[in-house]
């Protein structure tokens, strides 16, 4: 034991003696930050990272093999009033299609377009543009326009705004809304974005050449949805275009040249109807009786449900009774104030009888009995009136 203590102690004098002091260990010592980094080619200011270069498909670096390992399909439905159009715009859609190496299919029992790559197929992005080609032609947009999205300049997006509004009336305006006046919201907000804009039913369809275009014109078609007019927009887009123009303010902060739009449709409190003020006592209101007291003080509580129904039988039949009563007194009143047909009858003959003059009339029959009378007779003659 005494010579395993000897032994710690003397390896530990002599690592004292061997470790440097800890003055030495005080001094900072400069780090080489750029020991790892290496030079990169691509990090370059003259390299415009966002430019899109287009496929070559006769590099055949960019794939390893040559070809897609795994084939890519994607299908999408189409409306039943698209299926005249879409027949007979098929074959310039496989035209266009075959130059990109993309096969299609068009299947109309099932109402459905689809696209998928094949052996031949170099591009690997393709048949994204492909699938937002069925996209853009299910949803109305012209042929000749949606064949421009297999370029990689343009890009497309389509926003629902169906679910957006629940009423389907207060929709109904807000899409007329967006499309303003013969079209004119629309077109000044196509103008203004640089953007390709159809409204179709319950989504919209925007096909621009930049994703900034596209931002905007997807923030205007959500905010006109939430009861935000398309104008106001379009004003604060023309002052931003033309905000870009300067050089000088082009890189600084344009709030305070942006026009700032507040609600002018406050809701309004509905006047509260005041109740008439009662006189002020400190004791509560009485009890109420129960439906039990009431009905022990009629003595129906202790009745059988036989004799219960007979009563309210019998208290209904009371209350027909009365009814029928009062409604026909009503109608008594109501014959006494307004003349009958009888009694206007009545009155038209005895108007007629006090007009007539007894003694003329016997006079003038009594002439005629003397002199024979002639076939000409009038009432004239008989009947003079006052």
């Amino acid at each position: 034991m005494y010579n395993i203590i000897a032994a710690i102690a003397r390896y530990t004098i002599m690592g004292s003696e061997l470790s440097p002091s800890r003055e030495d260990d005080s001094i900072p010592r400069a780090k080489n930050h750029n020991k790892y980094r290496k030079d990169k080619p691509w990090d370059n200011d003259q390299i415009n990272h966002w430019e899109n270069q287009p496929w070559d498909e006769e590099d055949g670096d960019k794939l390893p093999g040559g070809r897609l390992l795994e084939e890519s399909c994607f299908a999408t439905l189409f409306p039943k009033y698209r299926e005249n159009y879409l027949r007979q715009v098929w074959p310039v859609v496989t035209k266009a299609l075959d130059g990109y190496k993309i096969a299609c299919e068009l299947n109309l029992v099932e109402g459905s377009m689809t696209v998928r790559t094949t052996s031949k197929t170099s591009d690997p992005y393709i048949i994204m543009k492909a699938r937002d080609l069925l996209k853009l032609l299910s949803r109305s947009i012209p042929v000749a326009q949606a064949l421009k999205i297999l370029n990689d300049v343009w890009v497309c997006d389509i926003v629902k705004i169906g679910g957006l509004v629940q009423n389907k009336e207060r929709f109904v305006k807000r899409r007329q809304r967006l499309l303003g006046q013969e079209g004119s919201t629309l077109k000044a907000l196509e103008l203004v974005t640089g953007c390709f804009i159809l409204v179709q039913g319950n989504t919209v369809s925007i096909m621009g050449q930049t994703f900034q275009g596209l931002k905007q014109a997807r923030s205007v078609v959500v905010d006109c949805m939430n009861n935000i007019h398309p104008i106001y927009h379009i004003k604060r887009l023309m002052i931003m275009k033309e905000l870009a123009k300067d050089e000088k303010l082009k890189n600084e902060d344009w709030e305070r040249f942006l026009p700032k739009f507040s609600k002018k449709n406050v809701k309004r409190k509905k006047p509260v109807k005041k109740k008439a003020s009662k006189p002020y006592t400190p004791f509560p209101p009485a009890q109420q009786p129960r439906k039990v007291d009431l009905q022990l003080e009629t003595g129906e509580y202790f009745a059988s449900e036989e004799q219960r129904k007979s009563q309210h039988l019998s208290i209904k039949k009371e209350q027909a009774r009365q009814t029928s009563l009062q409604k026909r007194k009503q109608r008594e009143e109501e014959d006494e104030t307004a003349p009958t047909k009888s009694s206007q009858i009545k009155r038209n003959k005895k108007t007629l009888i006090e007009d007539v003059d007894l003694k003329n009339l016997k006079r003038n029959v009594k002439n005629r009995s003397h002199t024979g009378g002639s076939a000409e007779t009038k009432i004239s003659d008989f009947v003079q009136h006052k």
